[in-house]
């Protein structure tokens, strides 16, 4: 069963879903890979909220508030054999650092994968706790980003990668 609730953010409304097995969705709104329709499932709020999504909420706060670099919360993403092992690796990526596409394609054994590669990160459901905003082009470019370029920038820069531009206001 499929419980879901909202929670507001620097990046906008985030949707934090999760099933009895972890967290199975963070999307933002006009995210480029967001589940079609309506949400399925159940919302939720205050005393009726299930244990992982009111963990993920507090995690994801904390993130935004610069006092977590690393997410705890137990995860179920829905994928393909393929797309699990990317995703994987992604969590791999250390907090203030970025991958290239082939760099994660070398890594998984073949770096004829990027394209691949590209695809499985694009359909990432967990967005921000499964850091695919960490993976850039090769040549330093901030590529696609299912949430949109801004926001993957806006993470970047609270990670501390990319050079701070003063006080980051909230983006939507």
């Amino acid at each position: 069963m499929l419980t879901y609730a909202y929670m507001k953010s620097p990046i906008g409304r985030l949707r934090i879903s999760a099933t009895e097995n972890g967290l199975s969705g963070v999307h933002m709104e006009n995210h480029a890979h967001q589940p079609a329709g309506p949400p399925e499932g159940t919302e939720v709020s205050g005393a009726g909220t299930p244990a992982t999504i009111s963990r993920a909420i507090d995690e994801l706060h904390e993130y935004f508030a610069g006092i977590r670099t690393r997410f705890r919360v137990p995860l179920a993403p829905c994928g393909t054999v393929f797309q699990q092992r990317v995703w994987t690796l992604l969590q791999s990526i250390e907090p203030g650092t970025t991958r290239s596409y082939g760099e994660l394609a070398a890594e998984l054994g073949d770096p004829h994968l990027t394209r691949a590669v590209g695809t499985a990160n694009g359909r990432n459901p967990i967005s921000i706790i499964i850091p695919c905003h960490r993976v850039i082009g090769a040549d330093g470019s901030m590529t696609g980003y299912g949430g949109g370029i801004d926001r993957k920038l806006f993470l970047l820069r609270l990670e501390g990668v990319l050079p701070s531009t003063e006080e980051q206001p909230a983006l939507f």
